[in-house]
Order: C-alpha cells, then sequence, then structure tokens
C-alpha cells in the first residue's frame, strides 16, 4: 500500500488550490481526478479580491491577475432600459489591493493552477477514480482504478474531497445532501458579437427573461448566461442557441454572430449536513452548490481549499493539535448556509415567472437599487459581500478576544503603505504562518513573550486611519494562516495569549 498524508480527489480549481498550499508547505499528498484531461470549457468565470487575496500569499497573483480581465461596473437593464450602475472599483478601495472583480476562464484558471504545481513537481492523476473509501481511526484507505483499469490502494491520514456535485466522498461518507432545483432550466454560452461591448457586466431583467452578459478577453466577445424557452423544453430534442429566450437580448441590441460553447443546466441549492466525516473532508461543490448569483461558486470553494489547506499543514507538519481541524466545518458550513439561502432569495426574484417575482424584479428592484447604489455605504457593503472580504469566523472555537471594532475570527483588515518602503500590512502574509501584529508600540513584555512563544511579531507605526479599520493602538492581534485574526488582546493579556497559543498553534516549522 503506498502511504500519503492528504488525498485529494478532484482537480477543478478547489482540489488545485488544495494541492497548492500543501505542496508549498512540502506535506506529502496526492491529487487524482476521474476525468482524462483538465476542462475545456469556460464555465466559473468570476474572481474576487478574497481569492486574489489567497492567490497573494501562494505568490501567483500577479499572474492570475494578467491571465484575466478586470471589470469595475455591474448594470441593471429593465425592458431595454438602463436602471442602475455600481462602480465596484470605487467602492473596492480602501477595502482591498484588488476592489475589482476579474473575469478568468475556467479552463485557463485551471491551465493557470496546474501549471504552478508542476513547476514543483506535482502531477495530476488524471482518469482515476476512487472506487471505495474506508474510514479506520488513525487512517482513511482508499481503493483507486487507473486510467488502464489497473487498482491500487492509498492509505492517507486524511482524505478533501473536492469532487463536485455527485462527490463520490460524500456518498461513501453516507453524508446528506439535502436542497431543492430551480424550476427554469437556463444556457451558458460563449459568444461572438456584432459590436464590441464595455467591460463591464451587464445584467438584463425582462418580463419573462433573464440574461446575464459578462465580457471576455478579445475583441466582441463575450459570456451570456439566460433562460431557455418554456417551449422549447418539451420538445424532443437536443436544446441549442435557437432556444435561448431572447428577448433581453433584442432589448439591448445585442447581435449573436457567433456561439463558441453552448450548454444548459438546471441550477440546484443544497448544503451537506456535514462538511466532515471522520478523517474526510468536503469541499467546494462537494458540500455546497448554489445559484450563480454574484460568482460566489468557485471563490467559495477555494476559501474551503485555503481554511483546511492550512489547518492540514499545521497538523501535519508542525505538530498542532487534531482538533483544530474540528474548526473546518463550523466555519465554513455556516458560511456556506448563509450564501446558499441569500443567493437562493436573490435568484428566485430574477428568475420566477410569479407575479409577485415579477413585481419585484421589474417595478421594486429598478427603482430601490438605483438609490441603494447612490448610497456609498450601500456600495461598500455590496463590495464586501461580493468580493467575500466581509467573510468573518467570529463563533469559531479558535476565535478569541474582541477590542475596539475588531472580534477574533474577523478577516485583518487591510492597511495601505504601512511603512516608509510602501509595502501594505499584507505583505507579511505571504509567510502563510501564525504571527503576531502590532498596530503601534510593542511592549517590551509582548516582545519577550512572542519571543519565547517563537511568534513572529510584526509592528507598524500607528496612523489615525487605523482606529476606522477598528484596530487598537498597541493591541495585539495573532494572525491566522489564511490572514483571519485568530486572537485578540490588550498588550497586558499575556497570559490569555500564551493559553491560546498553547491550545491552537503547533511547534515552529
Amino acid at each position: 500500500m503506498d502511504e500519503t498524508d492528504v488525498l485529494i480527489v478532484g482537480a477543478g480549481p478547489t482540489g488545485l488550490v488544495t494541492a497548492l498550499w500543501l505542496a508549498q508547505a512540502g506535506v506529502r499528498f496526492r491529487i487524482v481526478d476521474a476525468a482524462a484531461e483538465p476542462g475545456t470549457t469556460s464555465r466559473a468565470l468570476v474572481v474576487h479580491a478574497r481569492t486574489l487575496e489567497f492567490y497573494r500569499q501562494l505568490g501567483i497573483v500577479d499572474r492570475v491577475i494578467a491571465a484575466g480581465l478586470h471589470f469595475v461596473a455591474v448594470n441593471l437593464w429593465v425592458h431595454g432600459r438602463h436602471r442602475a450602475r455600481a462602480v465596484l472599483g470605487d467602492v473596492g478601495i480602501g477595502i482591498s489591493a484588488y476592489p475589482y472583480m476579474l473575469v478568468l476562464p475556467q479552463d485557463v484558471h485551471e491551465r493557470l493552477l496546474v501549471a504552478e504545481l508542476r513547476r514543483l513537481g506535482v502531477e495530476v492523476e488524471r482518469g482515476t477514480t476512487v472506487e471505495r473509501l474506508s474510514d479506520r481511526e488513525f487512517d482513511v484507505v482508499a481503493e483507486l482504478r487507473g486510467p488502464s483499469g489497473a487498482r491500487s490502494t492509498v492509505v492517507a491520514r486524511y482524505v478533501a474531497g473536492c469532487d463536485g456535485a455527485h462527490s463520490m466522498v460524500r456518498r461513501a461518507t453516507g453524508v446528506g445532501f439535502p436542497g431543492g432545483t430551480y424550476e427554469r432550466t437556463f444556457y451558458v454560452a460563449d459568444v461572438d458579437l456584432e459590436s464590441d461591448i464595455d467591460k463591464e457586466l451587464h445584467v438584463a431583467l425582462d418580463a419573462a427573461d433573464f440574461t446575464a452578459i459578462f465580457p471576455l478577453a478579445g475583441a466582441r466577445k463575450g459570456r451570456l448566461i439566460g433562460t431557455i424557452r418554456e417551449a422549447a423544453l418539451a420538445l424532443d430534442r437536443p436544446l441549442g442557441w435557437d432556444d435561448v429566450s431572447g428577448d433581453a437580448l433584442r432589448r439591448l441590441g445585442l447581435r449573436v454572430t457567433g456561439v463558441n460553447w453552448f450548454s444548459t443546466y438546471r441550477v440546484h441549492h443544497r448544503v451537506a449536513d456535514r462538511f466532515r466525516a471522520g478523517r474526510c473532508f468536503l469541499l467546494g461543490d462537494a458540500g455546497h452548490i448554489h445559484s450563480p448569483v454574484g460568482g460566489q461558486g468557485m471563490n467559495t470553494g477555494i476559501g474551503d481549499a485555503v481554511n483546511l489547506a492550512w489547518k492540514l499543514v499545521e497538523v501535519v507538519q508542525r505538530g498542532a493539535p487534531e482538533a483544530l481541524l474540528d474548526s473546518y466545518e463550523p466555519e465554513r458550513i455556516a458560511f456556506a448556509r448563509r450564501l446558499v439561502a441569500t443567493t437562493d432569495r436573490a435568484f428566485v426574484i430574477a428568475t420566477r415567472n410569479g407575479a409577485i417575482a415579477r413585481f419585484v424584479r421589474l417595478r421594486v428592484v429598478p427603482v430601490l437599487l438605483p438609490i441603494a447604489m447612490r448610497i456609498r455605504a450601500a456600495r461598500r457593503f455590496a463590495f464586501r459581500t461580493l468580493s467575500q472580504t466581509a467573510i468573518a469566523y467570529r463563533t469559531s472555537p479558535i476565535s478569541v478576544g474582541e477590542l475596539g471594532g475588531l472580534r477574533a475570527g474577523d478577516r485583518l483588515p487591510w492597511v495601505e503603505d504601512v511603512d516608509t518602503a510602501g509595502q501594505d500590512n499584507f505583505a507579511s502574509l505571504a509567510e502563510r504562518a501564525w504571527q503576531a501584529h502590532v498596530y503601534g508600540d510593542a511592549s517590551p513584555y509582548l516582545r519577550d513573550a512572542c519571543a519565547r512563544a517563537e511568534l513572529p511579531l510584526v509592528e507598524f507605526s500607528w496612523r489615525p486611519g487605523m482606529r476606522r479599520l477598528g484596530f487598537v493602538r498597541d493591541a495585539v492581534y495573532v494572525v491566522r494562516p489564511d490572514g483571519h485574526v485568530g486572537f485578540v488582546g490588550a498588550s497586558t493579556a499575556l497570559e490569555p495569549l500564551a493559553a491560546y497559543l498553547e491550545r491552537w498553534r503547533g511547534g515552529t516549522s
């Protein structure tokens, strides 16, 4: 039997990011995928700011941004009339170093991640399926079938199930996947257009139609998401472009001259009963699927990957207690449930045929949304929500303390230009290790406590603007490897700090 620390099942973006984080930390793992080759269609498109912050920690953000197309505004159209425009790039400034959304087709995205793994000497084992899992007390036995049909066995300390909505890992562990399916059938198409569209997202609403228009790199190219005509669904034949409900497109004056990829699908909304079963974990679509509202799906899966991967590194490499892994499920399942509930409400309003939904979609939203988008606080709330920079784990078992405007579990607020070299306070997060931050001056006692605990201490000169972000001068913030705050305390809270580190942190690497 082959042995490894982690078996990753599934090589979409979620599995690939899990693998990349582990590979850079030197953890032993294998990554397998049933598909014979990477995906060749664009599928998920949007990469949000929080994902880009994770990619900065992994050292690949510049390559990701160079491969994509960033857009900073979202437009709403109703019956062909422009009703609202939200400029995300404006309101995101000061929240993140990446105050925009990036368009990056999933096939391009995956190739980039695969190339990074290959540079580290890691290859995805393609055409390899997991036939059976046996979760034992101290490990998991997985029976694999390779591309030639040959069987093999691997023993892993942990299994990361990143194998999509039909997850074998989820089924093998007996985890339920409750939820439902929306009534409409939708299409997704990458198309050539008669004329250029601006580099902004457009959402068009009509009486019985919904269309989202994303810009793609290249002249006169776009991604369309919309609804299939109800009459076409009754026909006993494959669906195609002629079956698209095109009222919204016609009202916008958009003419499609070529269809490069077309697919139809039903949208589901489901969250697994558990995200952990013994030594097996569920990530991405294996644990949660929901509507495409806000482009949250792939980014949420990548968030799952980072959350689990850093904890695996701490347990496997650095001797952290196994209990650290218990925090994965409560942190990520709570967000997944909120996300599914939120996107469900928005999606029903945008797509349902009922009289109430049509009234809200065509009468209420066009009036209220422009008003909301004129309010700066509302625009910033929208950016923080869509960008996933507002995700917090305040009720997590590994979140301890509250001071000023910050609570343990919050994402570390981003501070630009904290030193004479023009660095921000996220620069040290590239270490992907526990560290202490002090905004102001660390006391000699705190410096000594951090030195004894072998906890890196980073001090930033105090600036008045830091208070607006929630910081308290001279307080101590223990930052987790994923950039969330784990512990908050006054500079004199040395005993609680030592107890926290003793409880949750592994030894030094």
